[in-house]
Order: structure tokens, then sequence, then C-alpha cells
């Protein structure tokens, strides 16, 4: 009688917290790409920003539903040595491909969105894509490896 007891005394636990959760859901992240942006006109500033900066492009396709978008985005904002290596060497660029969005900007660049979401390329000031990235091989378990993405940001700053 006394399992029976704990069991209703559990179930009604279960209840009330599943109501609160109904009536206060998780707060939702702030989106991080802008759904309604033209992809080549995000691009086409990056790049301008990029000769006068003598910098090179970094261009992050993924969609607000991705959740490995965000953590590579958020890493990008927390680790402190990606974030200046990104802010000497790099115009940012995230590009929305949710729903076919921005399609014709995903295929003028070899289509990176095949290998999964994020996907990374890399252009230099004139608008030269010189690397492509699967950000898959930037993981490490169930985050991107701060190590790997710092290597991988590294190898691609601007010559000269």
């Amino acid at each position: 009688m006394k399992a029976i007891l704990i069991s209703f005394a559990t179930l009604a636990l279960i209840a009330s917290a599943t109501a609160q959760l109904a009536t206060h859901p998780a707060p939702k992240k702030e989106p991080i790409y802008d759904i309604k942006a033209d992809g080549k006109t995000q691009i086409d500033r990056a790049l301008a920003q990029a000769k006068a900066s003598k910098k090179n492009v970094l261009v992050q396709f993924g969609a607000n539903w991705c959740g490995w978008c965000y953590k590579l985005h958020d890493l990008f904002a927390a680790d402190k040595q990606i974030g200046e290596v990104l802010k000497k060497n790099y115009v940012v660029v995230l590009i929305d491909v949710d729903q076919n969005h921005n399609s014709e900007t995903n295929l003028k660049y070899g289509n990176p969105s095949q290998f999964g979401l994020p996907a990374i390329i890399v252009l230099d000031a004139s608008g030269k894509l010189i690397k492509t990235q699967d950000s898959g091989k930037l993981e490490d378990g169930p985050k991107h490896s701060p190590e790997k993405v710092l290597a991988f940001l590294k190898s691609w700053v601007p010559k000269g």
C-alpha cells in the first residue's frame, strides 16, 4: 500500500511540474540567422569590409533550428582566443539556408551545406573560395573542439 501512495505522490509531482512547464516554457534562444536576408547581399557587404580591412570572410551556412549552429556560434563568442583570431582576421557572415532559403548562394560556393549544418566556407577579400569545411570534423563529442576550431581558423588567416 505504501508503494502505491508513493507512486500517486510521484505522479502528482510530475503533473505539477508538467503544468509549470506548460505555463512557463524554457526560454528560446535569440535567432542567429536573419531569415529574410539575401545571402548574396550579405556576402557582398562582407567582401567590401574584408577588402577595406585586409581580412578574409568566414561564411557560416545554417538555420535557427540547428543546435550545432548555435554551439559553433556560442563558441565563437565565448572562447577568447577564437574571438581574437576572428576579430583580427575575418569578417563573419551567417547565411540562413532553412527551407532552401539562399539556395543560389549555397550553390555558388559548391553546395557546402551538403555536409550538414553548420557549413563553413572561407573567402579571400576578392571573393575567391579558399576553403570549404565540414564542421563535423571540428566536433569533439557533444560540442565543437576549441582546439580544432582555433587550428582551422589560424590555417586560413589572410596571407601577407
